[in-house]
Order: C-alpha cells, then sequence, then structure tokens
C-alpha cells in the first residue's frame, strides 16, 4: 500500500508540479521595451575578414556574410526587446538594415574613419522621405575635426531646420588609433565642452553626447547643465570599460542630476553580443531605482526623439 501510494505521488508531482507558479510566472513576463540609441548598421567585414575578435570576450564574430551579420544583430535586439534602434553606417547598408527591420531600425547618417557623410542635399532628401532620421553617429574626432568646424555648419544648419537629432563621438577611441586608422585622431577633440560654441550658434538643435563624454565626466555635466536640450548616451563604455569604472562614472552623472536624460545605448559594431553585455552594464548598476534604469532603457530616448508624437 505504501509503494502504490509513493506512485501516485510522484505521479502528481509529475503532472501538476510541472506547472509554472505564479513567481515563475512573473519572471515569463515580456522583456520591457528598450531602445538602444547608438547602434552601427556595418557589414560583417567593416574591420577585415575575417572580423577581429571582440576585445572583452575574445569571441570572433560567426557571420560571413552582411545577411549573416545582420541577422545575427536583429536577433540579439529581439531577444532583449529592443523596440528601436538608431542604426548608423554607409548609407547602403543602412538602407539595408531598414528594409530588413522597419518598424524597429531608425536609419542614422554616419561619418566615421571610412565613411564620409553624404552631401546636404542627398542627406535632405532622405530625412525629408523618412529614410533617415538621426544625424550621426558624427565620428568628427576620427579625422581629426572639431564639431565647430566649418564644414560641418550646413550640416548642423540641416538638422536645425529639420529638427533632427544629432549624435556626436565624444571622450576617447580604441587605444593606439593615432598609430592606426587615424593619425588625425586627437584626445583633447572628444572633449565635450567644444560643444559649446555649436549650441550657442544652434540653440533649436538637439545633441546627445554619444559615450557620455567619458572620461571627460565634469565638462559633461557641465554641457548638459547648461544646455538642457542636450542628452548623452552611455554607448560602449557600458561594457568595454571596466564594470567598476563606468558605474563609477555613471554614478556621477546621476548624483549630479542628469538622470532624465541619459540614454541607453550599445556601439554594436560587429560583435552582436555586445548588445546583451551592454543591457547587463545597466541592469548591473545597483545604485540606480528600477525608474531610474526604465528611464535609461527608454523612456529618456523616446523623450528625445519626440516618438509620442510621431
Amino acid at each position: 500500500m505504501k509503494k502504490n501510494r509513493l506512485t501516485l505521488l510522484v505521479i502528481l508531482f509529475t503532472c501538476f508540479g510541472a506547472q509554472p507558479t505564479s513567481a515563475q510566472k512573473h519572471f515569463q513576463r515580456p522583456k520591457p521595451p528598450i531602445i538602444d540609441m547608438h547602434l552601427h548598421a556595418f557589414g560583417f567585414d567593416e574591420y577585415g575578414s575575417p572580423p577581429p575578435p571582440n576585445e572583452i570576450t575574445g569571441k570572433r564574430p560567426t557571420a560571413r556574410t552582411d545577411r549573416e551579420a545582420l541577422e545575427a544583430s536583429l536577433a540579439a535586439l529581439k531577444r532583449y526587446n529592443i523596440t528601436k534602434a538608431v542604426a548608423s553606417g554607409p548609407l547602403e547598408d543602412v538602407r539595408r538594415w531598414r528594409d530588413a527591420a522597419p518598424d524597429r531600425i531608425i536609419g542614422g547618417a554616419y561619418f566615421g574613419p571610412r565613411n564620409a557623410l553624404p552631401e546636404v542635399s542627398l542627406l535632405r532628401r532622405e530625412f525629408m522621405a523618412g529614410r533617415l532620421a538621426v544625424m550621426g553617429e558624427l565620428g568628427l574626432q576620427y579625422s581629426g575635426l572639431s564639431p565647430n568646424d566649418s564644414m560641418m555648419e550646413p550640416y548642423f544648419t540641416l538638422a536645425e531646420e529639420l529638427d533632427i537629432p544629432v549624435g556626436i563621438h565624444t571622450g576617447l577611441g580604441d587605444s593606439g588609433t593615432p598609430y592606426g586608422c587615424c593619425p588625425k585622431f586627437r584626445v583633447t577633440l572628444g572633449n565635450p565642452i567644444l560643444l559649446e560654441e555649436l549650441l550657442i550658434r544652434h540653440p533649436k538643435l538637439r545633441v546627445y553626447i554619444m559615450h557620455a563624454g567619458w572620461p571627460y565626466q565634469r565638462e559633461t555635466i557641465a554641457i548638459m547643465y547648461m544646455y538642457p536640450q542636450v542628452y548623452a548616451d552611455l554607448a560602449v563604455i557600458n561594457w568595454a570599460i571596466p564594470r567598476a569604472e563606468f558605474h563609477e562614472y555613471l554614478k556621477g552623472l546621476i548624483r549630479a542630476g542628469m538622470e532624465k536624460r541619459l540614454m541607453f545605448g550599445s556601439d554594436q559594431m560587429v560583435w552582436p553580443e555586445a548588445i546583451g553585455l551592454a543591457v547587463q552594464g545597466i541592469e548591473s548598476a545597483k545604485f540606480l531605482t528600477s525608474d531610474q534604469k526604465r528611464d535609461i532603457f527608454y523612456n529618456n530616448a523616446a523623450r528625445f526623439l519626440k516618438l509620442d508624437n510621431k
């Protein structure tokens, strides 16, 4: 009899014990949405073929075609419920990414070490047609340019006229950058304080400081304090620098009252796992409240991009 009773208990546990509890159901809820303000629409060979390993994880990308690279990035975006992502790169690549995920990808005009901005008239058409919606990433520093360079004035005038957000690279680059791709690169050109004259000339320009100006914390705070239209993304520093350093930097920005103007970004280039690492960089910041994390992951970017108005 005892054996039969034990068998019955095992059957009951197997049938009903496997059902998710209320706590398990809670953890199975869909992830809250995230906006990635700093992603790159690159081909798989942007940094060589095959691409180099991720310096943080040591993993080499498995993609060997543009399509595979795109699919791997889109899969990572879906995995973390990143519902909108500003993706910049060569114009043909941005178009390819938008065609693949038009509801998820926001096109960004790109200026980088190997790519100049398209001419102003072409950008005007792209913006007005809705194929591009952000001017950035503008990696002016890699070409030895300041945000105040006269060459950029027609572009900033266009962005202000059309109310197009502008994302400008600040801070540092990869170690040894001036000895490699970009001999004109200078650390001093990454100081966010150089944005001031631009902001004075274009008071209606919506600018976000990419990489939150790291390591120029005091200058970043000064610019954001004086110019309330300026926001900042936390891209790449949320996964590529030591976690303790990132958290200390972020804590300083929060302490200075910038919590409503900090935005999530991954700066995913050709390493899709960077997206998850960037998410973890924010999630692991125990000093942030749940509301502050929601603001960084979504609310601040939605406000900056005026998504509620679209």
